[in-house]
């Protein structure tokens, strides 16, 4: 395996707050980005981040963050040697929604749904880049997006590649989706409160984040930016209930370790946590549990889905991306919503010291993903 450092060199992203910078630009002011919105008439209004007026196909969301991490990164196509690994934990599902709806009422499908599988992402991105290298196209639930940067990291290790896109997209905004959700008891009625004694659920949202890993080698070479290294990964399952967290939160701490011993770092070493912080009562209580027994240093603590809502499988993806953004800049973004645990919230925007960043995914099915990062 490979002893080369994995730099991120390009990132793009696309939320209910807008692109890259209009994204960081207004969390940096204590903006959010979600709206009580109606967008189909037979569920009530609920609070929502839609990019546009109206929600969005995976498409075009997928093809904007695409060019925009490639534009960051200086890159162009064609990249034929690029590794691609872009998940979504719900694919083109309003598309097939949409098809299935047509074929009720007129028995003929309106479009093709050969573009519409799960993996469309993936696939678009091997097309613009003309890549005949690994294309790959995770699927873990909300930890979909974490997931695919690990995949991404171990491509490089193991020499595969010496640069890949990765990340996740996400339009969830979709009948069923919804539907589901709320059946769940899981979406909130008045907007997204992680960590809070009022919080009741979360708040779907579309967008995502795409990352450009490559060798310290090759970046050196082009002379490329760096946002900062991506120094290990941990997946973990808990293989016990299907929408609840394991309460204990003994397998996400496996995940913490495991990402920490990629790149020889102490638990104590960490000086700042992004969380997954849903807004949901179990997870908020299992993560500021594993957070408190975990690190006696008090880390810094952010949560982002208070101003961005959660994009499913994409939310591991922006999270990264927006960590590593902080991790350049030294500079941490304040969290929306004040959390009522005991933990070190970050409520402004703090210049600061720090070096290592650990980002957390939780998904159903008991996934766990956590990705360690650290300054350059």
């Amino acid at each position: 395996m490979s002893q080369e450092k994995i730099l991120v060199t390009g990132i793009g992203i696309l939320s209910c707050l807008g692109d890259k910078q209009q994204t960081w630009e207004a969390l940096s002011l204590g903006k959010c980005g979600l709206k009580l919105q109606q967008p189909f008439d037979f569920l009530p209004p609920l609070p929502l981040g839609l990019i546009n007026k109206n929600p969005s196909a995976l498409h075009p969301i997928t093809d904007r963050v695409i060019k925009a991490t490639l534009k960051d990164a200086q890159i162009s196509a064609p990249q034929p040697d690029m590794g691609v690994v872009i998940g979504s934990s719900r694919g083109c599902q309003g598309n097939w929604e949409t098809m299935a709806q047509t074929w009720l009422a007129e028995r003929k499908i309106k479009g093709n749904w050969l573009t519409n599988l799960p993996s469309q992402p993936a696939q678009m991105a091997a097309h613009f880049l003309q890549t005949s290298a690994p294309v790959l196209a995770p699927m873990t639930a909300c930890a979909t997006g974490l997931t695919a940067v690990a995949q991404g990291y171990e491509l490089i290790k193991r020499g595969y590649c010496q640069r890949v896109i990765a990340g996740a997209v996400e339009a969830p905004i979709t009948p069923l989706t919804m539907v589901g959700f709320r059946q769940l008891k899981a979406l909130s009625r008045n907007g997204c409160y992680p960590f809070a004694s009022c919080r009741d659920g979360m708040a779907l949202a579309e967008g995502g984040a795409l990352l450009i890993l490559e060798t310290e080698t090759s970046a050196k070479q082009r002379q490329a930016k760096v946002y900062g290294e991506i120094i290990g990964w941990g997946l973990t399952c808990d293989a016990k209930e299907m929408t609840a967290p394991e309460a204990s939160a003994d397998s996400a701490l496996w995940a913490i370790k495991h990402s920490l011993r990629h790149g020889n770092v102490n638990i104590t070493d960490i000086d700042h946590i992004q969380t997954h912080g849903t807004g949901t009562v179990l997870n908020d209580a299992r993560e500021a549990l594993l957070i408190s027994k975990s690190f006696p240093q008090q880390p810094y603590i952010n949560h982002l889905k208070g101003s961005l809502g959660h994009c499913l499988g994409g939310s591991g993806a922006l999270s990264l991306a927006l960590t590593l953004m902080s991790l350049q800049q030294q500079t941490l973004l304040p969290n929306h919503n004040h959390g009522d645990y005991d933990l070190n919230w970050v409520n402004k925007v703090e210049g600061a010291d720090f070096h290592y960043s650990l980002c957390f995914s939780f998904g159903f099915g008991g996934q766990n993903a956590v990705i360690a990062v650290k300054r350059c």
